[in-house]
């Protein structure tokens, strides 16, 4: 395997036009060219990323992925202030085709969808912004979980530019999500291990 500290502002993998052809993926495999894509990351999402480095521990940590035993905790600074110290938001998502990449709740249509949270601190700014320090623990891995789940909550996560209102966005420099532990069972030991990258915010 290779473990890698995603930057936020940087794609997982190419995009379409030829600006986007920068990205982790690309990166990774110039130093090493059997980098092999395991699971994604939001572009403004930093933090804990995993690259297989053969076929055969690729697809064992893709199965990992797909039957949900991969394990990721995430740090978030959401506004306002949550006041109860944890709970869960269990809302199906889908995407909002007329506004993709955006997602949406939608009870008939959409996918299950389960985080649960957990509260690490409250905090006032000088402006008089308030803002809550959250760990996040995805049940599941859809599309921009994490940032739906938490809008719905009433609590937009900080920096968020597709879902927070402008002053939410304006109030970090950027999206404040990292993705702080992911824990897989290592393709050839067998045994489980959790790599970690503290969140820089």
């Amino acid at each position: 395997m290779l473990v890698l500290n995603k930057q936020s502002g940087l794609l997982s993998v190419p995009g379409k036009h030829l600006e986007h052809a920068d990205c982790l993926e690309t990166r990774a495999m110039k130093t090493d060219p059997d980098a092999l894509l395991v699971h994604r990351l939001d572009m403004e999402t930093s933090g804990v990323f995993i690259m297989a480095r053969t076929k055969q521990a690729q697809r064992h940590l893709g199965f990992q992925f797909e039957k949900r035993n991969a394990k990721k905790t995430y740090m978030a600074w959401v506004s306002g202030h949550v006041t109860a110290a944890s709970g869960t938001v269990d809302l199906p998502l889908i995407c909002d085709w007329p506004n993709r990449p955006k997602q949406m709740v939608d009870h008939e249509r959409g996918k299950q969808a389960i985080t649960d949270w957990t509260v690490l601190d409250r905090q006032i700014d000088k402006s008089g912004l308030k803002a809550t320090r959250v760990k996040l623990t995805p049940q599941t891995g859809r599309s921009h979980q994490l940032r739906v789940h938490m809008l719905a909550m009433g609590h937009a996560i900080l920096g968020d530019a597709l879902y927070a209102s402008p002053k939410e966005i304006t109030a970090a420099d950027r999206l404040q999500l990292h993705a702080e532990t992911l824990t897989v069972m290592h393709p050839v030991k067998k045994e489980f291990i959790t790599f970690t990258s503290p969140a820089p915010f």
